[in-house]
């Protein structure tokens, strides 16, 4: 491999490499101190996402101290919400609130132009990372997938058992249509203009489709996925798009063929061999780790990383964890599992 070629982008490109690349969601994070200093000097976390040189920074945080593939672009997935008008913030002990969405009008109340230049610095980050990047890192942007950001904005907070946002699913299925219409939309934009500022790869993210009957999970995440997807691909988008349906679990097979996605993220509960006879052959896969281990630590997460690796060796594979990096994570684990990972 040469020094500049970007690894984990060759690997979404459909390259098997026999020590894959390796990054962690939430790999920025309050796992390290750096972070938390930085942190600290801004009023909110919404100021600190919205501010290019603190985003940067914390970007970047990581790839300087564990050398991982791949950046993802510090930000949020409800930032789409607080352009909306929803009056997004978040609560200590309590995570993120929203003023509640009652009807598909209350997210149509901007034009997409007005929406997109809220988030305006969230591309100025794109951008400033872009060039400060080691050129073998790739960079992903992201966004919250259809579906899991209107029970954001349906339930009013996260963290709940989603019967708010599945009830209207089965009350009032053609508004809820319809905000999802409008969060396609919104969200294809938004992936374009990060694309544009320079990110390699994009990710989408629905972390709320656990739980879902098989045809409520075919309407509210297979299919809006798949029309986010094709939205993105008619703006003019290239770039390879990692979804990643956390809990799909029976269902990820129908998600990894029909949605249109480049690669499919695991979530921990997912049996590796499984994932290998339902996502497509040569698809690449991500993810898997439970993130407790990293907490944990030694043999037995040495173990596991080893045994992940086995199981996708005969196909494009992206080293992740089934979720994101703890708080209390130790940095020396974190070193420790890309030193395994890379088979140093």
């Amino acid at each position: 491999m040469s020094q500049s070629e970007k690894k984990l982008l060759e690997t979404l490109k459909g390259r098997i490499y026999e020590h894959p690349p390796v990054w962690m969601m939430r790999q920025a994070g309050r796992h390290l101190p750096e972070y938390l200093e930085l942190r600290s000097r801004a009023k909110d976390f919404l100021d600190f996402c919205y501010s290019p040189s603190l985003a940067t920074e914390a970007t970047l945080q990581p790839i300087r101290r564990y050398g991982m593939d791949g950046a993802i672009l510090f930000a949020d997935i409800l930032l789409i919400l607080d352009a909306m008008g929803r009056n997004v913030r978040f609560v200590a002990g309590e995570g993120p609130k929203v003023d509640p969405a009652e009807r598909a009008s209350d997210l149509d109340k901007f034009p997409i132009e007005t929406l997109l230049d809220r988030m305006s610095p969230v591309y100025e980050t794109v951008s400033r990372v872009k060039t400060q990047l080691p050129s073998e890192t790739t960079l992903i942007g992201f966004a919250g997938a259809p579906w899991t950001v209107a029970v954001y904005a349906i339930e009013g907070k996260g963290g709940t058992d989603k019967s708010k946002a599945r009830l209207k699913a089965y009350q009032e299925p053609d508004d809820l249509d319809a905000m999802l219409d409008i969060l396609v939309e919104t969200t294809a934009h938004y992936l374009k203009a990060q694309a544009d500022a320079g990110a390699d790869a994009l990710m989408v993210f629905d972390s709320w489709a656990e739980g879902l009957s098989e045809n409520s999970m075919e309407r509210l995440v297979v299919k809006p996925t798949e029309k986010l997807i094709e939205r993105v691909r008619e703006l003019g988008v290239t770039q390879p798009i990692i979804g990643f349906p956390r809990g799909s679990g029976a269902m990820l097979g129908r998600y990894a063929e029909q949605t249109g996605v480049t690669g499919v993220g695991l979530d921990t509960a997912l049996p590796v061999n499984y994932a290998n006879e339902v996502v497509p052959k040569g698809m690449p896969v991500q993810g898997n780790l439970d993130p407790l281990l990293l907490i944990a630590g030694g043999n037995e997460m040495d173990s596991r990383i080893r045994q992940i690796k086995a199981a996708f060796k005969n196909r494009p594979h992206i080293f992740n964890l089934g979720h994101g990096v703890t708080p209390q994570t130790p940095i020396a684990n974190v070193e420790r599992a890309v030193r395994v990972i890379r088979g140093d």
